[in-house]
């Protein structure tokens, strides 16, 4: 590693991102922004140890369904995100995760809101962790909640992912 590059933890990073004080050189060794984060436009609003929120401008002109509604995948994107940043602040070097299972419950339609997923770790495990999220609209009204697993990776599991 060079002099200018200094390695920072998720969390560490992550915080500094949301508060603006990156510095030239900071990095971590998961990947942020995500790819899928900048092309759908999400943000990051809140970030804690096994915790995140992520907002986004929803717009069923741009991310509808059939029906005239925002899309429900895309409330699953958006809660596999935070559900994804939350896990991704315990992560250390050389490990890794994957989502194992994401149940949505779709409560209430959205055609344009600006969402705001926040999600939070229900049981902490060594290999498997339960998350729950919870996706409001600007009003305040839930309109998805989400459980799902996520398993984390080490070692030769971990490399390349």
């Amino acid at each position: 590693m060079s002099p200018s590059v200094r390695y920072l933890p998720v969390l560490e990073y992550l915080q500094r991102e949301l508060y603006g004080t990156l510095a030239d050189g900071d990095i971590t060794h998961m990947r942020y922004p995500t790819a899928i984060s900048r092309l759908l436009e999400f943000r990051i609003v809140a970030i804690a140890e096994a915790m995140a929120a992520i907002e986004l401008q929803a717009d069923a002109a741009l991310h509808g369904n059939q029906q005239g509604t925002v899309h429900g995948g895309l409330l699953c994107e958006l809660a596999d995100a935070a559900i994804g940043t939350a896990h991704s602040t315990l992560m250390r070097e050389g490990e890794s995760f994957t989502t194992i299972d994401l149940k949505a419950s779709f409560l209430r339609p959205v055609w344009q809101s600006r969402l705001r997923a926040h999600a939070w770790a229900s049981h902490r495990g060594k290999t498997v962790s339960h998350y729950r999220c919870d996706i409001k609209r600007e009003d305040g009204k839930i309109v998805a909640s989400i459980d799902s697993a996520v398993m984390t990776l080490r070692g030769a599991h971990a490399q390349g992912r």
